[in-house]
């Protein structure tokens, strides 16, 4: 669930289609910078009702920030 929300908002953001999005996909090779990561937290904060701190957690792929977010749900 958390996955299909950030590749629906990345794909709608970067006008693509959701389906070129997995996991392994790389936010460089999407041309999202860390602002653009964070600005994506935002809106995932509030879609989900969750606080999400990235703190010192790197997060490079798709698959980073999913797994960070369902970190923070458990």
């Amino acid at each position: 669930m958390v996955f299909e929300k950030i590749a629906a908002m990345l794909a709608e953001k970067l006008e693509c289609d959701a389906a070129e999005i997995k996991m392994d996909t790389e936010f460089g090779t999407l041309g999202i910078d860390s602002l653009d990561v964070m600005e994506l937290l935002m809106n995932l904060e509030e879609e989900l009702g969750t606080e999400i701190e990235m703190g010192e957690n790197k997060v490079n792929t798709v698959g980073d920030l999913v797994k960070l977010i369902e970190e923070k749900q458990a």
